[in-house]
């Protein structure tokens, strides 16, 4: 099969590797089958569990090894005799099918060193911006005094923020007197791993920022409204001073308190896992990435539950985050629904997140968002992915953020809540 965009030469070789891990995967998983199966009623499973023994066990270690040789031994070719290819240039449809694929495997990429994991970075026009000062300020001539960082979701990237020629996101950023800039990330690891690299990124930018900065404004698409509060939570607890920048957060149909399609996938998961034969078939629907899983209920810290809490597999064990009483918060929904109280708002929402959750409401108080009822809107009729190219979307937020001044400050200092025009809580 043709592929369609300009491959490169790290891309034959971390699909290689690809092919090499699920090869050894399935082998290891008719292997659990096979022992499974061959294991006599009653028989306690073997040290190694999932290993059968003697020629049975040689075969399977046997085809392991080979596979992994074979694999190495075409990473070398690539290497040795494939001369680069494609360009360096961004690809929107390569962008697309590597951002897929970290989302579903990208914490499995990242642990195998695979060059199609993608490196954290903010990035302009699809290029990433050096963390240099001189080389930022290079790249950056007209770099304004404040920045909007627009931060995408699971299995996306920076460049699907534009459509049809439009960059909704630049267009807000050009109207608040901004300059626009892209998070791009591997969706596939933890929230809270990408929320703490954001957070450090972000500090870094304070410093290396052509100008004093003295506004940021964040706005996220699903997953990466997540990201964003992770990032502000670990930024206030090791004492960076970005966060005292931030005048708004933007969430856009973000899942605040998780997804149903993943909670779906962990109930098979448990069901499979408990049923005797099986049970190897569970390594199948664990095939999912640790950033898929930090959507069954919205986890931001990746924190340890406190002793003596439920252990059950469906509980919502996560700490709480408020959000920031420093920042304005506004939360935008969609609605397949085409009216207040549709009772497909309750599962389906906008195709992918609820209603409730992408507005923060939670039966347990504790875990509940105060988002002001002013600061929250839904928009009947759009699914998730379009949200982010809606021009109603948009004239929204730019009403919204154009409402009222940023707060004075001085570049790099703080504003107390009530100097915050419409702080969350007062509509």
């Amino acid at each position: 099969m043709a592929l369609n965009f300009p491959v490169r030469k790290s891309d034959l070789a971390g699909g290689a590797r690809l092919v090499t891990d699920a090869t050894t995967r399935i082998t290891d998983l008719v292997e659990a089958m096979h022992e499974r199966i061959a294991r006599p009623p009653g028989v306690p499973p073997p040290a190694a569990e999932g290993r059968t023994f003697g020629i049975t066990g040689f075969v399977y270690a046997s085809i392991r090894g080979i596979t992994r040789a074979v694999g190495i031994g075409v990473e070398a070719l690539v290497e040795l005799f494939v001369p680069p290819l494609g360009s360096d240039e961004p690809s929107p449809r390569r962008e697309a099918v590597i951002a897929a694929l970290n989302g579903v495997l990208g914490d499995h990429l990242e642990a195998t060193g695979n060059p199609l994991a993608k490196p954290m970075a903010l990035r302009r026009d699809g290029v990433a911006l050096p963390l240099e000062a001189e080389a930022l300020a290079a790249s950056l001539p007209e770099a304004s005094d404040g920045v909007l960082v627009s931060i995408h979701g699971l299995c996306m990237n920076d460049l699907q923020w534009s459509r049809d020629g439009r960059e909704r996101d630049v267009e807000l950023a050009d109207a608040l007197g901004l300059t626009a800039l892209r998070l791009d990330y591997n969706s596939g690891r933890h929230i809270h791993a990408n929320g703490r690299d954001l957070a450090d990124r972000l500090e870094a930018l304070v410093d290396l920022w052509p100008r004093p900065l003295a506004r940021i404004v964040l706005v996220g698409h699903s997953m990466g409204g997540l990201v964003a509060r992770s990032a502000f939570r670990q930024g206030e607890t090791a004492g960076h001073r970005w966060p005292g920048l931030v005048d708004d957060l933007v969430f856009l149909a973000t899942p605040h308190h998780g997804a149903p399609l993943e909670k779906a996938g962990h109930w098979v998961d448990v069901v499979l896992a408990a049923t005797p034969y099986a049970a190897p078939m569970a390594r199948l629907g664990r095939v999912r990435s640790v950033g898929i899983g930090d959507l069954r209920h919205g986890d931001l810290l990746g924190e340890a539950p406190s002793e003596g809490a439920e252990v059950s597999p469906f509980a919502d064990r996560r700490v709480p985050v408020p959000l920031p009483t420093s920042a304005r918060c506004w939360a935008i929904a969609g609605a397949l629904g085409r009216r207040d109280g549709d009772p497909t708002d309750r599962i389906v929402g906008d195709g992918l997140v609820p209603l409730a959750s992408a507005l923060g409401h939670h039966r347990d108080p504790a875990r509940a968002l105060d988002f002001a009822r002013d600061h929250q809107r839904v928009f009947r009729g759009i699914g998730h992915l379009e949200l982010i190219w809606s021009d109603e979307v948009f004239d929204q937020l730019r009403a919204w953020l154009t409402s009222a001044p940023p707060p004075a400050r001085d570049s790099i200092g703080t504003t107390s809540t009530a100097e915050l025009p419409g702080a969350r809580g007062s509509g």
